[in-house]
Protein backbone atom coordinates (compact mmCIF):
# COMPACT_ATOMS: atom_id res chain seq x y z
CA UNK A 1 0.00 0.00 0.00
CA UNK A 2 1.69 3.48 -0.92
CA UNK A 3 1.64 6.18 1.15
CA UNK A 4 2.51 9.80 0.52
CA UNK A 5 6.16 10.62 0.98
CA UNK A 6 6.28 12.77 4.70
CA UNK A 7 8.39 16.02 3.75
CA UNK A 8 9.52 18.08 6.75
CA UNK A 9 10.80 21.63 4.26
CA UNK A 10 13.06 23.53 6.37
CA UNK A 11 12.92 27.62 6.91
CA UNK A 12 13.54 30.08 4.61
CA UNK A 13 14.61 33.91 4.69
CA UNK A 14 16.26 36.08 2.78
CA UNK A 15 19.13 39.06 3.15
CA UNK A 16 18.36 42.54 2.24
CA UNK A 17 19.52 42.41 -1.24
CA UNK A 18 17.02 39.49 -1.91
CA UNK A 19 18.87 36.26 -1.88
CA UNK A 20 17.03 33.82 -0.38
CA UNK A 21 18.56 30.87 2.00
CA UNK A 22 17.59 27.55 3.52
CA UNK A 23 18.29 27.20 7.36
CA UNK A 24 20.52 24.40 7.96
CA UNK A 25 18.53 23.82 11.25
CA UNK A 26 15.12 24.96 11.68
CA UNK A 27 11.95 23.73 10.32
CA UNK A 28 9.16 25.99 8.20
CA UNK A 29 6.43 26.95 10.11
CA UNK A 30 2.95 28.64 9.00
CA UNK A 31 0.16 30.90 10.35
CA UNK A 32 -3.86 30.42 10.10
CA UNK A 33 -5.23 33.39 11.27
CA UNK A 34 -3.07 34.01 14.76
CA UNK A 35 -1.81 30.68 15.08
CA UNK A 36 1.37 29.23 14.89
CA UNK A 37 1.86 26.04 13.30
CA UNK A 38 3.62 23.49 10.92
CA UNK A 39 2.02 22.54 7.72
CA UNK A 40 -0.30 20.21 7.41
CA UNK A 41 0.80 16.91 5.50
CA UNK A 42 -1.61 17.68 2.56
CA UNK A 43 -1.01 20.97 1.99
CA UNK A 44 2.42 21.08 0.83
CA UNK A 45 2.97 21.15 -2.81
CA UNK A 46 6.21 22.38 -5.39
CA UNK A 47 6.05 25.60 -5.73
CA UNK A 48 4.01 26.38 -8.65
CA UNK A 49 5.42 28.24 -12.07
CA UNK A 50 4.85 31.54 -12.33
CA UNK A 51 4.59 32.35 -8.65
CA UNK A 52 6.09 35.24 -6.65
CA UNK A 53 8.69 35.94 -3.75
CA UNK A 54 8.18 38.79 -1.35
CA UNK A 55 10.63 39.63 0.91
CA UNK A 56 8.99 41.49 4.18
CA UNK A 57 10.42 44.67 5.36
CA UNK A 58 10.69 44.89 9.03
CA UNK A 59 9.72 41.49 9.41
CA UNK A 60 11.69 38.55 11.05
CA UNK A 61 11.35 34.71 9.49
CA UNK A 62 10.15 31.78 12.36
CA UNK A 63 11.13 28.00 12.13
CA UNK A 64 10.80 25.46 14.96
CA UNK A 65 13.56 23.57 16.36
CA UNK A 66 12.92 20.15 15.86
CA UNK A 67 15.07 19.47 19.18
CA UNK A 68 13.01 21.49 21.52
CA UNK A 69 10.25 22.33 20.05
CA UNK A 70 10.54 25.88 20.59
CA UNK A 71 9.98 28.65 18.10
CA UNK A 72 12.89 30.75 17.09
CA UNK A 73 13.36 34.27 15.69
CA UNK A 74 15.93 35.20 13.17
CA UNK A 75 16.91 38.54 14.78
CA UNK A 76 19.55 39.72 12.85
CA UNK A 77 18.92 43.46 11.01
CA UNK A 78 19.77 41.95 7.47
CA UNK A 79 17.69 38.90 7.97
CA UNK A 80 14.09 39.06 6.53
CA UNK A 81 11.46 36.85 6.64
CA UNK A 82 10.41 35.64 3.13
CA UNK A 83 6.50 34.68 1.52
CA UNK A 84 5.14 33.72 -2.01
CA UNK A 85 1.91 34.41 -3.79
CA UNK A 86 1.02 31.68 -5.49
CA UNK A 87 0.33 31.78 -9.24
CA UNK A 88 -3.07 32.32 -10.66
CA UNK A 89 -5.98 28.85 -9.89
CA UNK A 90 -3.76 28.36 -6.44
CA UNK A 91 -5.48 29.21 -3.28
CA UNK A 92 -2.77 29.79 -0.17
CA UNK A 93 -4.09 27.77 2.90
CA UNK A 94 -1.28 29.16 5.55
CA UNK A 95 0.13 32.57 5.57
CA UNK A 96 3.47 33.17 5.81
CA UNK A 97 4.90 33.16 9.82
CA UNK A 98 6.94 36.35 10.86
CA UNK A 99 7.45 38.52 14.04
CA UNK A 100 6.80 42.09 12.97
CA UNK A 101 9.56 44.71 14.09
CA UNK A 102 8.45 47.86 15.31
CA UNK A 103 8.48 50.44 12.57
CA UNK A 104 7.56 48.07 10.05
CA UNK A 105 5.78 49.45 7.30
CA UNK A 106 2.05 47.86 5.79
CA UNK A 107 2.65 45.25 3.33
CA UNK A 108 0.99 45.70 -0.26
CA UNK A 109 -2.17 44.14 -1.50
CA UNK A 110 -1.41 40.61 -1.93
CA UNK A 111 -1.40 37.55 -0.56
CA UNK A 112 1.71 36.14 1.34
CA UNK A 113 1.95 32.22 1.52
CA UNK A 114 4.09 30.48 4.03
CA UNK A 115 6.84 29.04 1.82
CA UNK A 116 9.75 26.33 2.67
CA UNK A 117 12.74 24.61 1.22
CA UNK A 118 13.28 20.73 0.65
CA UNK A 119 15.86 18.32 -1.35
CA UNK A 120 16.06 21.15 -3.87
CA UNK A 121 12.65 22.67 -3.87
CA UNK A 122 10.36 25.17 -2.81
CA UNK A 123 7.24 24.16 -1.08
CA UNK A 124 4.44 26.19 -0.27
CA UNK A 125 0.93 25.53 1.75
CA UNK A 126 -1.55 25.92 -1.11
CA UNK A 127 -4.09 23.80 -3.53
CA UNK A 128 -4.54 24.11 -6.91
CA UNK A 129 -8.26 24.73 -7.50
CA UNK A 130 -8.49 25.43 -11.14
CA UNK A 131 -7.13 23.21 -13.87
CA UNK A 132 -7.58 25.98 -16.16
CA UNK A 133 -4.38 28.17 -17.15
CA UNK A 134 -6.41 31.04 -18.41
CA UNK A 135 -4.00 32.89 -16.21
CA UNK A 136 -0.09 31.69 -16.88
CA UNK A 137 2.00 33.73 -18.93
CA UNK A 138 5.63 31.90 -18.76
CA UNK A 139 5.91 30.55 -22.01
CA UNK A 140 4.02 33.58 -23.72
CA UNK A 141 7.15 35.92 -24.87
CA UNK A 142 6.57 39.56 -23.92
CA UNK A 143 6.90 40.45 -27.49
CA UNK A 144 3.92 38.49 -28.40
CA UNK A 145 1.66 40.23 -25.92
CA UNK A 146 2.65 43.50 -27.14
CA UNK A 147 2.09 42.99 -30.87
CA UNK A 148 -1.48 41.86 -29.88
CA UNK A 149 -1.55 44.99 -28.00
CA UNK A 150 -0.60 46.74 -31.18
CA UNK A 151 -3.27 45.22 -33.32
CA UNK A 152 -5.88 46.13 -31.12
CA UNK A 153 -5.54 49.42 -30.88
CA UNK A 154 -4.99 49.35 -35.12
CA UNK A 155 -8.27 47.76 -35.18
CA UNK A 156 -10.06 50.41 -32.64
CA UNK A 157 -7.96 52.98 -32.41
CA UNK A 158 -10.36 55.66 -30.98
CA UNK A 159 -11.94 53.14 -28.90
CA UNK A 160 -11.21 54.43 -25.16
CA UNK A 161 -11.74 51.40 -23.30
CA UNK A 162 -9.20 49.67 -25.36
CA UNK A 163 -6.57 52.38 -24.74
CA UNK A 164 -7.29 51.95 -21.21
CA UNK A 165 -6.93 47.70 -21.76
CA UNK A 166 -3.76 47.83 -23.34
CA UNK A 167 -2.65 50.68 -20.80
CA UNK A 168 -3.22 47.73 -18.19
CA UNK A 169 -1.77 45.12 -20.02
CA UNK A 170 1.83 46.84 -20.69
CA UNK A 171 2.19 48.68 -17.70
CA UNK A 172 0.22 47.24 -14.66
CA UNK A 173 0.78 43.52 -16.34
CA UNK A 174 -2.78 42.84 -15.53
CA UNK A 175 -3.81 39.35 -16.53
CA UNK A 176 -7.38 39.53 -17.55
CA UNK A 177 -6.05 42.45 -20.11
CA UNK A 178 -3.02 40.76 -21.63
CA UNK A 179 -5.55 37.64 -22.62
CA UNK A 180 -7.31 40.50 -24.44
CA UNK A 181 -4.24 41.37 -26.12
CA UNK A 182 -3.84 37.62 -26.72
CA UNK A 183 -7.54 37.06 -28.18
CA UNK A 184 -8.22 34.26 -25.22
CA UNK A 185 -10.26 33.31 -22.85
CA UNK A 186 -12.03 36.31 -20.96
CA UNK A 187 -12.47 39.41 -22.09
CA UNK A 188 -12.57 42.74 -19.09
CA UNK A 189 -14.78 45.29 -19.51
CA UNK A 190 -14.34 48.08 -16.83
CA UNK A 191 -17.62 50.56 -17.10
CA UNK A 192 -17.90 52.17 -13.28
CA UNK A 193 -15.78 55.25 -12.04
CA UNK A 194 -17.58 54.72 -8.98
CA UNK A 195 -18.09 52.56 -5.73
CA UNK A 196 -20.21 51.60 -2.80
CA UNK A 197 -18.20 50.17 -0.48
CA UNK A 198 -14.62 51.69 0.58
CA UNK A 199 -12.62 47.79 0.46
CA UNK A 200 -10.04 47.56 2.88
CA UNK A 201 -8.30 46.34 0.34
CA UNK A 202 -9.74 48.32 -3.03
CA UNK A 203 -6.82 47.57 -5.71
CA UNK A 204 -7.97 50.91 -7.49
CA UNK A 205 -8.56 53.20 -5.00
CA UNK A 206 -7.06 53.92 -1.74
CA UNK A 207 -6.67 56.58 1.15
CA UNK A 208 -3.68 58.95 1.63
CA UNK A 209 -3.48 57.80 4.77
CA UNK A 210 -3.95 53.81 3.83
CA UNK A 211 -0.25 52.94 4.09
CA UNK A 212 -0.12 51.55 1.29
CA UNK A 213 -0.55 52.35 -3.06
CA UNK A 214 -3.40 51.17 -5.05
CA UNK A 215 -1.90 48.69 -7.37
CA UNK A 216 -4.05 49.73 -10.37
CA UNK A 217 -5.50 53.23 -11.78
CA UNK A 218 -9.36 53.07 -11.79
CA UNK A 219 -10.58 53.83 -15.23
CA UNK A 220 -11.65 57.66 -14.94
CA UNK A 221 -13.99 57.92 -18.24
CA UNK A 222 -17.71 55.89 -18.48
CA UNK A 223 -17.48 54.15 -21.86
CA UNK A 224 -20.05 53.97 -24.38
CA UNK A 225 -22.39 51.22 -25.03
CA UNK A 226 -20.51 51.73 -28.46
CA UNK A 227 -16.94 51.29 -27.35
CA UNK A 228 -18.14 48.51 -25.04
CA UNK A 229 -19.52 45.91 -27.80
CA UNK A 230 -17.12 46.92 -30.53
CA UNK A 231 -14.55 45.01 -27.63
CA UNK A 232 -17.21 42.00 -27.10
CA UNK A 233 -17.39 41.52 -30.94
CA UNK A 234 -13.52 41.91 -31.13
CA UNK A 235 -12.99 39.25 -29.02
CA UNK A 236 -15.75 37.28 -29.95
CA UNK A 237 -14.32 36.88 -33.58
CA UNK A 238 -10.79 35.74 -32.01
CA UNK A 239 -11.91 33.03 -28.87
CA UNK A 240 -14.35 29.99 -29.61
CA UNK A 241 -15.68 30.13 -26.32
CA UNK A 242 -15.71 33.57 -25.40
CA UNK A 243 -16.58 35.07 -21.93
CA UNK A 244 -17.02 38.69 -21.06
CA UNK A 245 -16.50 39.79 -17.98
CA UNK A 246 -17.86 43.97 -16.43
CA UNK A 247 -16.66 44.66 -12.90
CA UNK A 248 -12.34 44.71 -13.00
CA UNK A 249 -9.62 45.89 -10.36
CA UNK A 250 -9.45 48.90 -12.14
CA UNK A 251 -12.99 50.18 -11.51
CA UNK A 252 -15.64 50.41 -9.31
CA UNK A 253 -18.88 49.04 -8.71
CA UNK A 254 -20.32 48.27 -12.14
CA UNK A 255 -23.91 47.75 -10.55
CA UNK A 256 -23.98 51.42 -10.81
CA UNK A 257 -23.63 51.39 -14.25
CA UNK A 258 -26.54 48.75 -14.89
CA UNK A 259 -28.51 50.31 -17.57
CA UNK A 260 -25.29 50.65 -19.58
CA UNK A 261 -24.13 47.63 -19.23
CA UNK A 262 -27.74 46.44 -20.15
CA UNK A 263 -27.77 48.62 -22.78
CA UNK A 264 -24.83 47.32 -24.11
CA UNK A 265 -25.16 43.58 -24.00
CA UNK A 266 -28.79 43.83 -24.87
CA UNK A 267 -27.57 45.62 -28.46
CA UNK A 268 -24.46 42.68 -28.63
CA UNK A 269 -27.19 40.08 -28.19
CA UNK A 270 -29.55 41.56 -30.78
CA UNK A 271 -26.74 41.80 -32.77
CA UNK A 272 -25.77 37.86 -32.95
CA UNK A 273 -23.48 38.56 -29.79
CA UNK A 274 -22.80 34.67 -28.52
CA UNK A 275 -20.90 33.80 -25.67
CA UNK A 276 -20.73 34.00 -21.73
CA UNK A 277 -21.46 37.83 -20.50
CA UNK A 278 -20.74 38.08 -16.70
CA UNK A 279 -20.82 40.68 -13.93
CA UNK A 280 -18.31 40.92 -11.21
CA UNK A 281 -20.32 42.75 -8.56
CA UNK A 282 -20.12 43.25 -4.57
CA UNK A 283 -24.16 42.07 -5.26
CA UNK A 284 -24.85 45.53 -3.77
CA UNK A 285 -27.88 46.47 -5.97
CA UNK A 286 -30.07 43.46 -5.72
CA UNK A 287 -33.42 45.44 -7.53
CA UNK A 288 -30.67 45.64 -11.22
CA UNK A 289 -30.16 41.93 -12.07
CA UNK A 290 -33.77 40.61 -13.46
CA UNK A 291 -33.26 43.55 -16.04
CA UNK A 292 -29.56 42.73 -16.70
CA UNK A 293 -30.39 39.30 -17.27
CA UNK A 294 -33.32 39.98 -19.47
CA UNK A 295 -30.67 42.07 -21.40
CA UNK A 296 -28.39 39.19 -21.78
CA UNK A 297 -26.46 38.62 -18.55
CA UNK A 298 -25.59 35.03 -17.90
CA UNK A 299 -23.74 35.49 -14.61
CA UNK A 300 -22.78 37.25 -11.89
CA UNK A 301 -19.73 36.91 -9.72
CA UNK A 302 -20.39 37.72 -5.94
CA UNK A 303 -17.62 39.25 -4.05
CA UNK A 304 -17.17 38.55 -0.63
CA UNK A 305 -14.90 37.85 2.63
CA UNK A 306 -17.72 36.29 4.94
CA UNK A 307 -20.72 35.14 4.70
CA UNK A 308 -21.73 36.83 8.51
CA UNK A 309 -22.43 40.47 8.32
CA UNK A 310 -19.92 41.74 11.27
CA UNK A 311 -16.63 40.45 9.62
CA UNK A 312 -18.13 41.20 5.91
CA UNK A 313 -18.90 44.90 6.94
CA UNK A 314 -15.81 45.42 8.79
CA UNK A 315 -14.10 44.61 5.33
CA UNK A 316 -16.40 45.81 2.59
CA UNK A 317 -17.64 48.95 4.72
CA UNK A 318 -20.52 49.44 2.42
CA UNK A 319 -22.14 52.39 1.36
CA UNK A 320 -25.43 52.89 0.53
CA UNK A 321 -26.31 49.35 1.01
CA UNK A 322 -25.87 46.25 3.63
CA UNK A 323 -25.02 43.06 3.82
CA UNK A 324 -28.58 41.75 3.64
CA UNK A 325 -28.75 43.37 0.45
CA UNK A 326 -25.82 41.20 -0.99
CA UNK A 327 -27.90 38.13 0.17
CA UNK A 328 -31.10 39.30 -1.57
CA UNK A 329 -28.77 39.76 -4.98
CA UNK A 330 -27.89 36.18 -4.57
CA UNK A 331 -31.23 35.17 -3.96
CA UNK A 332 -32.87 37.63 -6.91
CA UNK A 333 -30.28 36.31 -9.50
CA UNK A 334 -30.94 32.65 -8.86
CA UNK A 335 -34.85 33.18 -9.24
CA UNK A 336 -34.22 34.89 -12.54
CA UNK A 337 -31.87 31.78 -14.04
CA UNK A 338 -28.63 33.40 -13.55
CA UNK A 339 -25.51 31.62 -12.94
CA UNK A 340 -23.94 32.62 -9.29
CA UNK A 341 -20.59 32.44 -8.14
CA UNK A 342 -19.14 33.87 -5.26
CA UNK A 343 -15.69 35.32 -5.64
CA UNK A 344 -14.43 34.05 -1.71
CA UNK A 345 -11.54 36.18 -0.39
CA UNK A 346 -9.88 32.94 1.16
CA UNK A 347 -7.69 33.84 4.44
CA UNK A 348 -6.72 30.76 5.97
CA UNK A 349 -7.55 30.49 9.71
CA UNK A 350 -10.37 32.50 9.49
CA UNK A 351 -12.29 31.69 6.13
CA UNK A 352 -12.26 27.57 7.12
CA UNK A 353 -12.96 27.74 9.90
CA UNK A 354 -16.22 26.30 11.86
CA UNK A 355 -18.51 29.07 12.32
CA UNK A 356 -17.93 30.59 8.89
CA UNK A 357 -17.95 27.08 7.18
CA UNK A 358 -21.63 26.73 8.72
CA UNK A 359 -22.99 30.24 7.46
CA UNK A 360 -21.25 29.55 4.24
CA UNK A 361 -23.01 26.07 3.93
CA UNK A 362 -26.35 27.48 4.97
CA UNK A 363 -26.32 29.81 2.08
CA UNK A 364 -25.48 27.78 -0.36
CA UNK A 365 -28.00 25.19 0.47
CA UNK A 366 -30.89 27.42 0.48
CA UNK A 367 -30.04 29.17 -2.69
CA UNK A 368 -28.64 26.67 -4.19
CA UNK A 369 -25.82 28.96 -5.57
CA UNK A 370 -23.55 27.12 -8.06
CA UNK A 371 -19.78 27.97 -7.75
CA UNK A 372 -17.50 28.94 -5.37
CA UNK A 373 -14.17 30.71 -6.97
CA UNK A 374 -11.26 30.74 -3.83
CA UNK A 375 -9.30 33.73 -4.33
CA UNK A 376 -6.98 34.62 -1.90
CA UNK A 377 -7.68 37.81 0.11
CA UNK A 378 -4.85 40.44 -1.06
CA UNK A 379 -3.99 42.01 2.54
CA UNK A 380 -1.43 42.64 4.74
CA UNK A 381 -2.11 39.30 6.97
CA UNK A 382 -1.95 41.52 10.48
CA UNK A 383 -4.18 43.64 9.20
CA UNK A 384 -6.58 41.57 8.15
CA UNK A 385 -6.74 39.91 11.32
CA UNK A 386 -7.04 43.85 13.22
CA UNK A 387 -10.40 43.54 11.14
CA UNK A 388 -11.69 40.44 11.54
CA UNK A 389 -9.79 38.77 14.13
CA UNK A 390 -12.10 39.72 16.88
CA UNK A 391 -15.05 37.92 15.90
CA UNK A 392 -15.72 33.80 16.79
CA UNK A 393 -14.84 32.08 13.60
CA UNK A 394 -14.37 28.58 15.84
CA UNK A 395 -11.86 26.16 15.20
CA UNK A 396 -9.84 25.89 12.18
CA UNK A 397 -10.37 22.65 10.21
CA UNK A 398 -7.90 24.25 6.97
CA UNK A 399 -8.51 24.06 3.28
CA UNK A 400 -9.09 20.56 1.95
CA UNK A 401 -11.39 19.50 4.41
CA UNK A 402 -13.20 23.08 3.96
CA UNK A 403 -13.40 21.97 0.32
CA UNK A 404 -14.81 18.66 1.13
CA UNK A 405 -17.03 19.28 3.56
CA UNK A 406 -18.93 21.75 2.01
CA UNK A 407 -18.76 19.47 -0.99
CA UNK A 408 -20.52 16.67 0.48
CA UNK A 409 -22.78 18.66 2.13
CA UNK A 410 -24.07 20.28 -1.32
CA UNK A 411 -23.15 17.59 -4.18
CA UNK A 412 -24.37 20.46 -6.79
CA UNK A 413 -21.72 22.93 -6.09
CA UNK A 414 -18.36 23.73 -8.09
CA UNK A 415 -15.10 25.19 -6.98
CA UNK A 416 -12.64 27.06 -9.22
CA UNK A 417 -10.57 30.02 -9.31
CA UNK A 418 -12.18 31.49 -12.88
CA UNK A 419 -15.42 32.35 -14.35
CA UNK A 420 -16.55 29.49 -16.08
CA UNK A 421 -17.87 29.54 -19.37
CA UNK A 422 -21.56 28.27 -19.94
CA UNK A 423 -23.03 26.56 -22.80
CA UNK A 424 -25.65 27.71 -24.41
CA UNK A 425 -28.92 26.94 -22.47
CA UNK A 426 -26.44 26.05 -19.59
CA UNK A 427 -27.20 28.54 -17.21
Amino acid sequence: MSTTKHIEPCLVFADQAGNIYDHPDLLMLCRRGSELTLPRPDELIPLPEDSEFFLLPGRSALGLDPETGQVEELGEADELAVAVFASPAHTLSASAAYNTRPGAPILPLFAYGAVGFYEGRFYVCARRVDQDRRQEFASIPRERIEKGARKLLAELPLNRLVRHLTSCALTYGCPAAKNLSLGRFEAPLPTSRTCNARCVGCISHQPEDSGFPSTQNRIGFKPTDKEIIEVMRRHQSKERRPIYSFGQGCEGEPLTEAALIAAAVSKFRKGGGTGTVNVNTNASLPGTLPGLKEAGVDSIRVSLNSVRKGPYEAYYRPNGYQFEDVLQSIRTAKDAGMFVSLNLLYFPGVTDCENEWDALSALVDETKLDFIQLRNLNLDPELAMSLVGGFDHGPCMGLANFMKRLKKANPHLGFGYFNPYLEPGGA
